[in-house]
C-alpha cells in the first residue's frame, strides 16, 4: 500500500513538474513576443488588416491640333459610410440632416434613409453604399452633407474612385486616338495615339492610400487624405483637325456604304510638315453598319496595284532609261511575259507615249518599260526603290506599322515575272500611310517627310516635349523628273483615268489603283471577284497644301470596283469640303480711291433711276430672285410661277409701260 502511494505521489510531482516547466516555456515565449520578435509580428499583423492601395492617376488629355478635346479621363466616385464610426450621440444628432441631404438629392423620403441607415449601423456595415458612379461635382455635393462633411474618422466617410476613359468625337476616329488596357495577367493592349504615347507620357504616377480591411473582403480609407498623391498624366497635342477628320470620316463612310465595301481607310497630310490631318479607318460589322475596328492606313500591308505604277515610271525617268515621250506598244491590250499575260482593260491603247501609258494606266506600258530596261540589272531598278526608303517602314509613333516587301532574286517570292509585275503594283506590299507618304513627297518638291501624329505634349501650358518635322530623303529625284511626273499626275485627273473626278473649279493631281485581291486560287477568285480601290494624290495641284489616299476593299463588283468610281469621289469630296468649309479672306488695303469712270457710270445709273422708276423694265432672262429685288424697289407686288431654272420666261406687264403703285406683276419662270 505504502509503495502505491509512493508512486502516485512520485507521478504527481513528475506532472506538477511539466506543468511548471511548461508555464516557464510559455511565460518565455510571452516575454520573447513582447520585447524580442514583437515587432515582426505586430508588423505581421498589421499587414493583414492594414495595407496600402494603388491610387491611379487621371490619365492625360489628347487633343487636336486646334485645341479641341479628342480623348480625357473623367473621374467617378462611389461613396459609401462605415455607418459605427460616428459616436451614437453624433450618429443621433446629424442623422436627421443627413437623411434630408440625401432625400433632396436622390428623390426618396427622409424617413427612408433614417430607416436604412439606422439599420446598417444595427448591423455594423462599415462599407454601406450611398451613392454608385456619380460626377465630382455630385461628389463634392455629397462630401458636403451633415455628418460625410466630418470625414473619415469623424463621419465614416468612404470616398472609392475610378476612371472612365470618354472619347467627346465619339467613334469618329477612335481607333486611330486609340486607348490602353492592362487585363487582369498585367498584360497591356495598346492601340492609336492613346497607346503608343500612354506608358511614356498620359498614363501618369500611381499614388498610395492606406486602407483597413473591415471584414468579407473589404477595406476603407483610415484617414482622408492620400498618403502619396497620384500625379496626372502629361497632355499629348496631336497634329488631327477636327474639321478635316470630320470631312474625311463621313465621306468614306458614306462610301462604303454605297459599294457594300468590307473595309476602308482615308488619310489626309498636311504636305510641307507631313502633319497628319484626319485618319479614318471602317470596317463593317455583320448587321452592315461600320466601326472603327482596326488601323487598316498604318497597318494593313497590301499589294498597291496601280498607285504604285508612278513609282516605276518616276525610277525610270530618274534613270534616263525613258522620257516621257518614249513611245510603248502596249498591243491590242494583250501582251505575253514569261509565258504568262499581262492585259489592259478594254480593248488596249496600241502604241502610245510613256506618259500617255501612265495617264491610262497601262498595266502592259508599265511592265514594259520595267521589264525592258531592268530584266538584266533588276538590282538597279530595286537599289532606286530602297534609295527611296520604300523597303523600310517609316517608323511611325502608332504602334503596329506593316511591313513593307519588296522581294530581290534569290527571295522565295522572286520569279523572272516578278519585276514585270511590280511595275504595275503587284508581286510587293505596302500599307497605305506608306504609298502616301511617297505621294506627298512628289507634292513636296521631291522631300519624303515621316507622318507624324504628334506636335506636343504639355502639362498645363508647359511644354514638355515637342515633335519637329522628320525627314527621312532629302530630295527624290531631280526637279526635271519631278515637273515630268507632276504634269502627269494632273492630266489623270483632267483627261486619264481619274477624268471622272475632274473638276473646272478646282484642281486635282493623282493616281487610280484597282488592284486584284485575295486571288491565289484563280478559279475561285472568278467566280467571286474582290478588288481593293485606291486613289493617291494631292490638292491643289499647282500648290498642293495636302496630300491624301483613299483605299476601300472589297467593294460589291454589282455596284463598281474601279478606283476611279470607288475611292476617287472620296478623295475629291474631301479636297472640295476642306476648302468649300474653309473661309478666304481677302483683304482691300485701300478703300479710298477716285475712279472717274465709275463716278460716271454711277451718276448715269442715278438720272435713269430718277427718270424711268415708274416705268416696266424688262426683266426676261434675269434670275428670278434679282428681278423681285429689282421690282419690289419700283413698290410693286410680284408673284413668281417658278418651276425650273430659275430663269425669267415672261413678264405680265410688257418692258416702259407705265406702273402704279401696288401694282401686282406676274413673272413666270417655269
Amino acid at each position: 500500500m505504502a509503495i502505491t502511494e509512493t508512486n502516485i505521489l512520485n507521478r504527481l510531482y513528475f506532472v506538477a513538474g511539466c506543468m511548471f516547466v511548461f508555464a516557464l516555456a510559455v511565460v518565455f515565449k510571452l516575454c520573447s513576443i513582447q520585447f524580442i520578435e514583437g515587432d515582426l509580428y505586430r508588423e505581421l499583423a498589421e499587414k493583414r488588416t492594414v495595407k496600402h492601395f494603388d491610387i491611379e492617376p487621371n490619365r492625360g488629355n489628347v487633343y487636336s491640333v486646334d485645341g479641341s478635346l479628342l480623348a480625357t479621363s473623367i473621374p467617378k466616385y462611389d461613396i459609401r459610410i462605415d455607418a459605427i464610426q460616428a459616436k451614437q450621440t453624433v450618429f443621433d444628432d446629424y442623422l436627421p440632416a443627413l437623411a434630408d441631404s440625401l432625400s433632396a438629392y436622390k428623390g426618396k423620403s427622409a424617413s427612408y434613409y433614417k430607416d436604412i441607415l439606422r439599420k446598417a449601423r444595427a448591423k455594423k456595415n462599415r462599407y454601406f453604399l450611398l451613392a454608385r458612379n456619380i460626377s465630382y461635382s455630385e461628389y463634392l455635393r455629397m462630401r458636403n452633407f451633415p455628418l460625410l462633411n466630418k470625414g473619415a474618422i469623424g463621419g465614416g466617410l468612404i470616398v472609392e474612385q475610378t476612371t472612365r476613359r470618354e472619347h467627346p468625337m465619339g467613334e469618329i476616329a477612335a481607333r486611330s486616338i486609340g486607348y490602353e488596357r492592362i487585363d487582369e495577367n498585367n498584360y497591356a493592349t495598346r492601340v492609336g495615339i492613346d497607346g503608343a504615347f500612354g506608358e511614356k507620357y498620359l498614363q501618369g504616377k500611381k499614388g498610395k492610400r492606406l486602407k483597413q480591411k473591415i471584414g468579407n473582403g473589404q477595406w476603407k480609407p483610415i484617414a482622408d487624405f492620400d498618403q502619396v498623391e497620384p500625379k496626372d498624366g502629361y497632355d499629348v497635342y496631336t497634329t488631327i483637325d477636327v474639321n478635316v477628320q470630320d470631312i474625311a470620316h463621313h465621306s468614306l463612310l458614306g462610301q462604303l456604304e454605297k459599294y457594300e465595301a468590307e473595309h476602308g481607310c482615308v488619310v489626309v497630310m498636311d504636305v510641307k510638315t507631313g502633319e497628319i490631318r484626319a485618319i479614318s479607318n471602317l470596317a463593317k460589322t455583320s448587321k452592315g453598319t461600320y466601326y472603327e475596328k482596326l488601323n487598316y492606313a498604318v497597318g494593313e500591308s497590301h499589294e498597291p496595284g496601280s498607285t504604285f505604277k508612278t513609282i516605276a515610271m518616276m525610277a525610270a525617268l530618274e534613270d534616263k532609261v525613258i522620257d516621257t515621250s518614249t513611245v510603248i506598244d502596249t498591243k491590242n491590250g494583250r501582251k505575253m511575259f514569261y509565258g504568262r499575260p499581262i492585259n489592259d482593260s478594254g480593248k488596249g491603247h496600241g502604241k502610245i507615249s510613256a506618259a500617255k501609258a501612265l495617264e491610262v494606266s497601262s498595266n502592259i506600258g508599265l511592265a514594259t518599260i520595267v521589264n525592258d530596261h531592268y530584266s538584266k540589272k533588276p538590282e538597279k531598278f530595286l537599289d532606286r526603290l530602297s534609295k527611296w526608303k520604300l523597303d523600310q517602314p517609316l517608323g511611325v509613333s502608332i504602334i503596329g506599322e506593316g511591313q513593307p516587301d519588296i522581294p530581290r532574286p534569290g527571295a522565295e517570292n522572286w520569279s523572272r515575272n516578278a519585276l514585270p509585275s511590280m511595275a504595275y503594283g503587284y508581286n510587293l506590299t505596302m500599307t497605305p500611310l506608306q504609298t502616301l507618304a511617297f505621294y506627298n513627297a512628289i507634292a513636296n518638291d521631291g522631300e519624303l517627310i515621316k507622318p507624324r501624329f504628334i506636335r506636343a505634349v504639355k502639362s498645363f501650358d508647359k511644354n514638355i516635349e515637342t515633335f519637329k518635322k522628320e525627314v527621312l530623303v532629302d530630295k527624290l529625284c531631280s526637279d526635271k523628273t519631278l515637273n515630268e511626273i507632276k504634269d502627269i499626275l494632273k492630266n489623270i485627273v483632267i483627261r486619264g483615268t481619274g477624268s471622272r473626278m475632274y473638276s473646272e473649279t478646282f484642281s486635282m493631281a493623282g493616281k487610280t489603283g484597282t488592284a486584284r485581291t485575295d486571288y491565289a486560287n484563280y478559279e475561285e477568285w472568278k467566280k467571286d471577284k474582290k478588288y481593293i480601290s485606291s486613289f493617291a494624290g494631292y490638292f491643289p495641284a499647282d500648290n498642293p497644301k495636302y496630300s491624301c489616299i483613299v483605299v476601300i476593299h472589297k467593294p460589291s463588283t454589282q455596284v463598281g470596283y474601279y478606283g476611279a468610281d470607288v475611292s476617287g469621289p472620296v478623295f475629291k469630296r474631301i479636297a472640295q469640303k476642306i476648302y468649300t468649309d474653309t473661309p478666304l479672306i481677302d483683304e482691300v488695303n485701300k478703300l479710298d480711291f477716285d475712279n472717274i469712270l465709275v463716278e460716271q457710270d454711277f451718276e448715269n445709273y442715278f438720272t435713269n433711276a430718277n427718270n424711268y422708276k415708274a416705268l416696266m423694265p424688262s426683266v426676261v432672262g434675269m434670275p428670278a430672285m434679282d428681278a423681285i429685288a429689282l421690282l419690289e424697289n419700283l413698290q410693286v407686288k410680284v408673284k413668281v410661277k417658278l418651276n425650273g431654272s430659275g430663269i425669267i420666261k415672261t413678264q405680265s406687264i410688257i418692258k416702259h409701260q407705265k406702273l402704279k403703285p401696288n401694282q401686282t406683276i406676274i413673272l413666270d419662270a417655269s
